[in-house]
């Protein structure tokens, strides 16, 4: 198996919210943990942002209806965190909670040879979730690593993560353990059960 190491929507903009604010050291750290961990031992890394355009082009149906963008390419929003390591890894950008939809986030797995993502980021219960949902569709193995990751509505997560843990057989694991699988020394299956 060939892991690969997700980084979700680290922005500016989700941290503004206080929730996500308050873990931003824990995330960054531990994102940074398995970026280092990655480089070491060969594994691919994508950073992976939302943008989007001002003229509506790529908004959200929610963003239309209100009538109010954000995340506008080429500002502060949607910058990365201070503090998370960017340096030569391959960046991806997309405009709706899953990092596959409208992307080529698929053909880079499948050139990498790629059989399981490893999920960090923020928000667990949307752009985490949908990516995860969207990686089990194309046959994907999918690693959540629990300190990595972060909610701006806890509850939310903490009811939807066990559910497409369980239904999608995607563990919520360590960073840790997460660590064991992109490196190859252990691999999900290893995991079966363990949520």
């Amino acid at each position: 198996m060939t892991a690969a190491l997700l980084i979700v929507d680290v922005q500016n903009a989700y941290f503004e919210d206080p929730s996500l604010a308050a873990e931003q050291s824990r995330i960054v750290a531990q994102c940074n943990r398995l970026s280092r961990a990655a480089r070491e031992c060969g594994a691919n890394v994508v950073l992976i942002c939302t943008e989007h355009e001002r003229d509506k082009s790529t908004w959200t149906l929610s963003m239309l209806d209100d009538d109010q963008g954000y995340l506008f390419r080429g500002t502060e929003q949607t910058a990365f965190l201070e503090g998370l390591e960017t340096a030569d890894f391959a960046r991806l950008v997309k405009t709706r909670d899953s990092a596959f939809f409208g992307t080529d986030l698929l053909l880079r797995l499948r050139n990498w040879n790629v059989d399981t993502v490893i999920l960090a980021g923020a928000a667990t219960q949307n752009c985490v979730a949908q990516t995860a949902a969207d990686a089990f569709a194309n046959n994907l193995r999918v690693v959540f690593a629990e300190e990595a990751m972060g909610s701006n509505d806890e509850e939310a997560a903490s009811a939807l993560l066990p559910v497409i843990s369980e239904q999608y057989r995607q563990p919520v694991l360590s960073v840790d353990d997460a660590l064991l699988i992109l490196d190859g020394s252990k691999t999900v299956l290893d995991f079966s059960g363990t949520s």
